[in-house]
């Protein structure tokens, strides 16, 4: 029996999730493989072993029109995914998507806050104690946005003084000390939280959840309001992993703070950024910002 095109897309996702992949892996992978889908459909092409090399670069040229280099590149790569799940389940007779290379990618600099920048956007947060904790968090932890929208209340240690991020998928878990200034806000902020029963530690005025895509809009509004042009949340943590480089944190220390599965992720930032000092080699304690 000949699979259709979403049979093929169905088998390939419980794949990945037999291979316990991220949410946010296989929600992509999802998407880029029913745009493949749609793109073969409008060729005529209904099945998998109806797939070319050719019926592939014509897919190519047709996001090449549109995306970025980058996106390009991504979407390629669940594409190669895809086509080598077809082959190694014999679904197809072989992989066409051998031949396909990657447009080449041109690594960007972090955008790193200044502290200009940075002292102007905990001003423009000043008067809301959820978002002044949720900016100092990120900015003294270098936690990423949606660890911290998973934090809940028992994931700060009783003294206030370290905040515990919880292995999550293939996101590594692990304890981060906090700053004087990053606990003074936080425990403002427990001052005023709004009653509530759910246990997630940052809350909306009606005690909801506050999700990451309002977290993130919150943010981007302060950055507007603070001046800050082309800034994302992202940049918060680029500014911590950059100071504490410049402070001369050890490279591995800095790794296991963010939660880098690999040392060279962290080693790229050396070519953007020097250390001021040498760096340490015992542990050190964080530097703040």
């Amino acid at each position: 029996m000949t699979l259709s095109l979403a049979q093929a897309h169905q088998q390939f996702i419980a794949d990945l999730e037999h291979q316990r992949k991220t949410t946010n892996t296989i929600l992509a992978y999802g998407k880029d493989i029913a745009q493949f889908s749609a793109f073969l459909s409008q060729n005529s092409i209904s099945a998998p072993n109806q797939i070319s090399p050719a019926a592939i670069d014509q897919f190519q040229a047709s996001l090449q029109k549109t995306y970025t280099p980058k996106s390009v590149s991504r979407k390629l790569n669940s594409l190669k995914t895809f086509c080598r799940f077809l082959h190694q389940n014999g679904i197809t007779p072989a992989n066409p998507s051998t031949h396909v290379h990657n447009p080449p990618v041109t690594p960007h600099p972090p955008r790193i806050l200044s502290p200009l920048e940075y002292r102007a956007l905990r001003d423009a947060a000043r008067t809301d104690t959820r978002l002044a904790a949720i900016v100092e968090l990120l900015l003294q932890t270098g936690m990423r946005i949606g660890e911290l929208s998973h934090l809940q209340l028992t994931d700060i240690t009783a003294d206030n003084r370290s905040v515990i991020i919880k292995s999550y998928e293939s996101r590594l878990g692990r304890t981060i000390p906090l700053s004087p200034t990053a606990r003074q806000a936080l425990i403002r902020y427990l001052e005023n939280r709004p009653h509530s029963s759910d246990p997630t530690l940052f809350v909306t005025k009606t005690g909801h959840p506050f999700l990451v895509r309002n977290i993130r809009a919150s943010i981007n509004r302060l950055f507007r309001q603070a001046g800050i042009k082309s800034a994302t949340v992202n940049d918060l943590r680029h500014a911590f992993i950059a100071t504490q480089i410049r402070a001369g944190i050890p490279l591995n220390f800095i790794a296991e703070v963010v939660g880098h599965k690999r040392l060279s992720t962290t080693e790229t930032y050396l070519k953007y950024i020097k250390p001021s000092s040498p760096l340490k080699s015992a542990t050190p304690q964080l530097a703040e910002l």
